[in-house]
């Protein structure tokens, strides 16, 4: 389940990348070294952490330079003895275009073992990965980069009530998520309050979700755009997910007084 999550909270992060008429802000928003880290509650009861970073690499594709983003979760407390989750992603994505290169993910849960690579070729419309080649319809990220590439793009002129999709590469295809705009929230958070934007994607119910779950999520409303918290029901209860700390940030957080 903290997989399932982790991917839907990534997903829905990068989704406003693919409304129409949404334009990038140009210069990156973030900068080597941002760190945020999240914990993630089931009821009142702490059941994982995670954490999305920016790091500096050596590494060149395509003759160019890239930004190294990492996404991790993990169990936290009793969780680690029932079932133990440690989970990594990785993304190589061009300095000025954002666009992903190559995307890997290590992923350890109890027994199971999952390793997975995949090759972006955007030019060619086309992911090879190791379960083979898949074709998109135009620009594909991975659930991490579009994270990243929907933080530097202008969202001023959306409508509540606006909606809008997203193609993104995901274990063995190319898949697709409707997102929707809620509008502006001041949320409650332990940096304090702070003023946000409000989406809410498509999900389908399942062996986690309710038929009428709903899940959001609210990211700053200022020139960082992160998330700040998630927010979903579940079978049995809810599950939020929660920023406990930013650092590195190249713009102040949007607090409010």
């Amino acid at each position: 389940m903290l997989r399932k999550l982790l991917i839907i909270f990534l997903l829905l992060t990068g989704s406003s990348a693919f409304a129409q008429g949404l334009k990038s802000n140009g210069e990156p928003v973030f900068k080597v070294g941002e760190k945020l880290q999240y914990r993630l509650r089931y009821g009142f009861i702490t059941a994982a952490e995670a954490s999305i970073r920016v790091e500096e690499t050596t590494a060149i594709f395509d003759n160019k330079p890239v930004y190294h983003l990492i996404a991790e979760g993990r169990t936290a407390g009793s969780f680690n003895v029932f079932y133990k989750v440690r989970n990594r992603y990785d993304s190589y994505v061009d300095q000025e275009t954002m666009s992903p290169y190559l995307y890997t993910e290590n992923i350890r849960e109890a027994n199971y073992r999952r390793s997975d690579k995949a090759r972006f070729y955007q030019d060619e419309k086309k992911v090879v990965s190791n379960k083979g080649t898949f074709k998109g319809n135009g620009q594909t990220f991975d659930v991490v980069s579009a994270y990243y590439f929907a933080r530097n793009l202008n969202i001023s002129k959306l409508q509540v009530g606006d909606k809008f999709s997203m193609d993104y590469f995901l274990d063995d295809g190319i898949s697709k998520m409707e997102v929707q705009y809620i509008g502006k929230e001041v949320v409650k958070t332990s940096l304090g309050y702070i003023r946000c934007i409000k989406f809410s994607p498509s999900i389908q119910p399942g062996r986690i979700f309710r038929k009428n779950s709903k899940l959001y999520l609210w990211i700053t409303d200022d020139a960082n755009r992160i998330p700040v918290k998630a927010h979903v029901e579940i079978l049995v209860g809810s599950v939020t997910l929660e920023l406990m700390s930013a650092e590195g940030l190249k713009y102040s957080m949007g607090t409010a007084k």
